[in-house]
């Protein structure tokens, strides 16, 4: 269902889905930064849409290799008319990516992990083939809305009830579809915190929609670099 709304949305992807004021405009911002402060030498991007982040470091860091894993033909046919080439911007699978243990210095995503109904496989797999870091750029559902809301939602969670909860708003399906972001799950940064932290020697958070001092509590969008060594 993802692929074929993906599919059919194509040739407006970026204007639907790209604007360089955005939370993951943000988040690119500092990952370069990461990228020099970690001496970074290569990247692999995990759902690269219409190659966005790997265009965006293309243009700062053009000595890099960089690569792009996206499995929608239709996507990456756009980003090869943006200039990119074949190597570049490739098809896989995010949950059961093709690369050897440490083949990249750093694997990175932006907005895909709610995309992927078991999105701890795809994080295993990032860290995996990471030799250095993963940047995770995404959504933390539960600092979406409005305080009373959040409170609710924070509660529900805390008493091991969210799957259940979701369950119910959902109708038994566990996601939700609208015309502007697909096929989309409840998903938190936070939900695989303690699986990176359990890979990685640190972990660096940023809000990148204005939050407070708990980022959990008070932002929609976090942005998490898990440093492996």
């Amino acid at each position: 269902m993802q692929r074929r709304y993906y599919a059919e949305t194509a040739g407006a992807y970026n204007a639907m889905h790209v604007d360089e004021k955005d939370e993951h405009s943000f988040a690119l911002c500092l990952l370069v930064a990461v990228l020099d402060f970690l001496q970074v030498r290569s990247v692999l991007d995990i759902g690269s849409g219409t190659g966005r982040a790997i265009r965006h470091i293309k243009k700062l860091r053009p000595e890099l290799r960089i690569v792009g894993i996206e499995p929608v033909r239709e996507l990456r046919e756009v980003g090869y008319s943006l200039g990119m080439s074949t190597g570049e911007l490739v098809d896989g699978d995010a949950t059961k990516l093709r690369f050897g243990a440490g083949e990249f210095d750093l694997v990175c995503e932006f907005a895909v992990l709610h995309h992927i109904r078991r999105p701890e496989l795809a994080v295993s797999e990032m860290l995996r083939v990471a030799g250095k870091a993963i940047f995770i750029s995404d959504s933390n559902n539960f600092g979406h809305g409005s305080r009373a809301m959040r409170s609710i939602k924070q509660a529900i969670n805390f008493l091991g009830l969210w799957k259940m909860a979701n369950l119910l708003k959902t109708r038994g399906k566990g996601y939700t579809m609208s015309a502007g972001d697909g096929l989309a799950y409840s998903y938190s940064v936070f939900n695989n915190y303690k699986q990176i932290e359990a890979a990685c020697r640190s972990i660096h958070l940023l809000n990148t929609v204005n939050g407070r001092v708990d980022f959990y509590k008070t932002a929609s969008h976090v942005a998490l670099l898990g440093v492996k060594k």
